[in-house]
C-alpha cells in the first residue's frame, strides 16, 4: 500500500487500470519518497512489442477509471521488471533504486 497525502493507494488497483491500456504489457506501481506527500505514486511500465505511449497519455488514461490521487505522478519505462524464481515482481528492488536516487536530493530541489 502507498500512503500519499494521507490517502491510501493500493498498487494492484493502479496496475489493473494500467493493464487495460493496449500499449502496456506489464507494470508495477510503487510509492517513492516525496517531501510534501510522504510518498507519491510511481509506475514502472513494460510496453507491449511495437507499442508506444507517453507517461502523459497513460496518466490521462488512468484518470478515466481511478481517483485522481491514485493516478501515477511519474512513469518509468523499462524493458523488463525484476522478478524472482516464481515470477513475482520484486517491488523492493524498484523502491530501493528510487530511495538511493532521492537520498541526495535537497529540500530546495
Amino acid at each position: 500500500m502507498i500512503v500519499t497525502g494521507g490517502e491510501n493507494v493500493y498498487s494492484a488497483e493502479v496496475e489493473n487500470a494500467l493493464s487495460r491500456h493496449p500499449a502496456v504489457a506489464a507494470s508495477a506501481v510503487i510509492g517513492i519518497p516525496h517531501e510534501k506527500w510522504g510518498e507519491t505514486v510511481h509506475a514502472v511500465v513494460v510496453l507491449a512489442p511495437e507499442a508506444t505511449v507517453t507517461g502523459d497519455e497513460l496518466k490521462a488514461y488512468c484518470q478515466e477509471s481511478i481517483a485522481g490521487y491514485k493516478v501515477p505522478r511519474s512513469f518509468e519505462f523499462v524493458q523488463e521488471l525484476p522478478v524472482n524464481g516464481a515470477g513475482k515482481i520484486l517491488k523492493r528492488e524498484l523502491r530501493a533504486a528510487h530511495e538511493t536516487e532521492t537520498a541526495g536530493v535537497s529540500a530546495s530541489s
